[in-house]
């Protein structure tokens, strides 16, 4: 009797479904430490800045009359809509560093996956759609504590858990694309240093591009990140443009996608012999 046909995909068992199960199955172990990170560290964050460094930013606004520069918000509720997407950002780029290696290379579970009838498109698909759970997950804990602080003043404010979703994706499949080229972990510190750190700070989260030279205004702009801090913060403020709102969107789902496609021909490359 020959060998039983593995199952094909179908619309109802999808290929990435496989391997998104798997990630699923190994988050079981650590999703407790995780969820209190995610509540812990936007609470830390909205205190030290609100009781901290807001508290001086808007003294000293108000003393200059300058309240518009910050839109007329205080500061806190300028800052939190960013940060919301800044830590997306974060998460997206680490679940596709060390995690990516040791599949790769340290345990090569993705070669056990791929003796599998898993594919290296279905591979990437179910690693790219637990990113995007992670994030969402993660982003809703953290708008839920920004409600609870009085930081959410409009009821779009909930679009932004998709904001925060399509940024971390938009970082996620170019990250995963690079770490799939590398054959140690020697240049991931570097990428996070040099890349991840200074567009957490540089991009519009901590205060409006308008401040930084003109040619690094630019080059803000052409990042992801700015996109989705500029989105998220128009939704949780009310102040919503539809053509901006389209034009952010329509560029994270641009990057999302570029960085899948980019993760799948490197993944290809590394796994297929």
């Amino acid at each position: 009797m020959g060998a039983l046909a593995a199952p094909r995909p179908s619309l109802l068992r999808p290929g990435w479904l496989r391997p998104y199960r798997y990630f699923a199955f190994r988050y079981k172990r650590t999703w407790r430490g995780t969820v209190t990170s995610s509540i812990l560290y936007p609470i830390l964050y909205l205190l030290a800045m609100g009781l901290g460094l807001g508290h001086l930013v808007n003294s000293h606004l108000h003393a200059v009359d300058q309240t518009g520069r910050l839109g007329g918000v205080g500061y806190v509720q300028f800052l939190a809509p960013g940060l919301l997407v800044a830590s997306a950002m974060q998460w997206g780029t680490n679940e596709s560093m060390y995690p990516v290696m040791g599949g790769l290379k340290w345990l090569k579970t993705y070669h056990a996956l791929l003796a599998t009838p898993v594919r290296v498109r279905d591979l990437v698909s179910g690693h790219l759609a637990w990113v995007a759970t992670r994030v969402g997950g993660a982003s809703a804990l953290f708008l839920a504590v920004l409600a609870v602080f009085g930081d959410v003043p409009s009821p779009l404010g909930v679009l932004a858990v998709l904001v925060a979703v399509l940024t971390g994706l938009a970082f996620a499949g170019p990250v995963a694309a690079f770490t799939a080229t590398q054959e140690n972990d020697a240049a991931l510190p570097v990428l996070y240093r040099l890349g991840t750190v200074p567009l957490f700070l540089f991009s519009g989260t901590f205060f409006p591009i308008a401040q930084l030279p003109g040619w690094l205004q630019v080059v803000a702009r052409a990042t992801p990140l700015y996109h989705g801090v500029a989105l998220s913060r128009a939704l949780v403020l009310g102040r919503v443009s539809a053509p901006a709102a389209l034009a952010h969107a329509s560029y994270l789902v641009a990057m999302a996608t570029l960085g899948a496609w980019a993760a799948r021909r490197t993944f290809t490359r590394r796994l297929v012999v």
